[in-house]
């Protein structure tokens, strides 16, 4: 007997590890549910394909899903997120020409992302000075959470994103390549590509962005808000099977397993021992091979990271005005938040049995006020560099 049978789509990174895993290890199909992963390269397919209705759900960057909601520079297609794949998980990467020239310019310790940020200025205004080009940076979408940290980061040293360097759009797994290439002097991405980008030769780990944000929503599994309507209990095992998945992938007698489940080539297709470093929290930042530890670098079930939280939802629109991508309204706020359905999550898992962290420090921002997510307006007033609504 079949289950019900589902098209779900995602990228190739460690972040989707709650959906690989719920499939590969018979969690969805002992919900009753006959799941087909389709592997994408580009995040505009998976939102075009689950917008359209080719995919049931979908591996997503959490700002996609308000960005659909809202219509931003897109179809207006309403998505939900009931299940919170990750928290964390991405890094800035930078060749090793830019990190020589940032730590040449550091003053204090570079694992301080001001201190960074600061360099990075300096470096900045030298190349403008002996009329280099600017500085290029990777991101994986304009509506991504890579795009809004490294624009956070740089924004906090004085560096304006949108003039003293480029910003330009790559799939997860051309990061490396281009880096390699010269195309790129820097990258935002997901693990496992800062890693592979280290094993090469090619890249420094500059900044965990964990140093930056200290818990960031990064990817939600997304349905559309009238499949959701439609196929209630549908999603409530899909939820289901993506809890038990996640409380797999954080046992650590699981790692190793785990880790060969995601490393298969038609899942990330990396060798699992780099798979295993970004579960552990234990990356090797240099080509030298030094290397730290974070036990928070990638959240996937631990902490209530699992459960969707509106206010992480608020941040992620505060930042869509301060870059010009949205008009500031109480209406469009309300609607973002509504995007995460931490009450599906509760209907199908059960209620946090652990106290849920205070709202203003959800977010645990590096630089600048907390973060009041009833009070967007006085967040925007709080930073100097941003953008008029395009």
């Amino acid at each position: 007997m079949t289950g019900t049978p589902l098209r779900i789509g995602f990228i190739p990174l460690v972040d989707a590890a709650a959906l690989l895993v719920a499939v590969d290890k018979g969690f969805t199909a002992a919900e009753g549910l006959d799941v087909t992963l389709v592997r994408e390269v580009s995040w505009s397919n998976v939102r075009d394909k689950l917008n359209i209705g080719l995919f049931d759900a979908a591996h997503l960057l959490a700002p996609v899903a308000i960005a659909s909601t809202l219509g931003l520079s897109q179809v207006k297609v309403p998505i939900i997120a009931p299940f919170n794949l990750g928290l964390n998980g991405n890094a800035i990467t930078v060749s090793p020409a830019l990190y020589a020239a940032i730590t040449g310019e550091a003053d204090g310790d570079p694992a301080n992302p001001m201190v960074t940020a600061k360099a990075l200025a300096r470096v900045v205004a030298a190349r403008r000075k002996s009329g280099s080009e600017p500085l290029t940076f990777g991101m994986t979408f304009p509506f991504s959470t890579h795009n809004y940290q490294l624009r956070f980061w740089m924004a906090a040293g004085g560096v304006d994103p949108d003039e003293d360097v480029r910003l330009v759009v790559l799939p997860p797994p051309y990061m490396v390549d281009s880096l390699a290439n010269g195309h790129v002097d820097a990258f935002c991405v997901g693990a496992p590509w800062n890693s592979v980008a280290v094993d090469l030769g090619v890249g420094h780990i500059l900044h965990y962005v964990s140093d930056i944000l200290e818990r960031a929503a990064e990817k939600v599994l997304a349905v559309r808000e009238t499949w959701a309507l439609k196929n209630s209990e549908v999603l409530a095992r899909l939820t289901r099977a993506h809890g038990h998945a996640a409380d797999f992938i954080e046992n650590p007698d699981n790692r190793t397993e785990v880790s060969r489940i995601l490393g298969a080539p038609e899942r990330i297709g990396v060798d699992p021992e780099v798979i295993r470093r970004t579960l552990d929290g234990r990356l090797k930042i240099s080509p030298g091979g030094t290397i730290r530890e974070s036990g928070r670098y990638l959240l996937i079930g631990r902490e209530g990271a699992a459960r969707p939280d509106p206010v992480q939802a608020a941040w992620l629109y505060a930042q869509m005005v301060r870059w010009g991508q949205a008009a500031y309204s109480r209406e469009a706020l309300e609607t973002a938040r509504k995007v995460f359905r931490p009450d599906l999550y509760d209907a199908a898992l059960g209620a946090p049995k652990t106290p849920v962290r205070a709202i203003q420090d959800s977010v645990g921002a590096f630089d600048g006020p907390l973060f009041d997510p009833n009070d967007i307006p006085a967040h925007l007033a709080s930073v100097t560099i941003k953008r008029r609504q395009l």
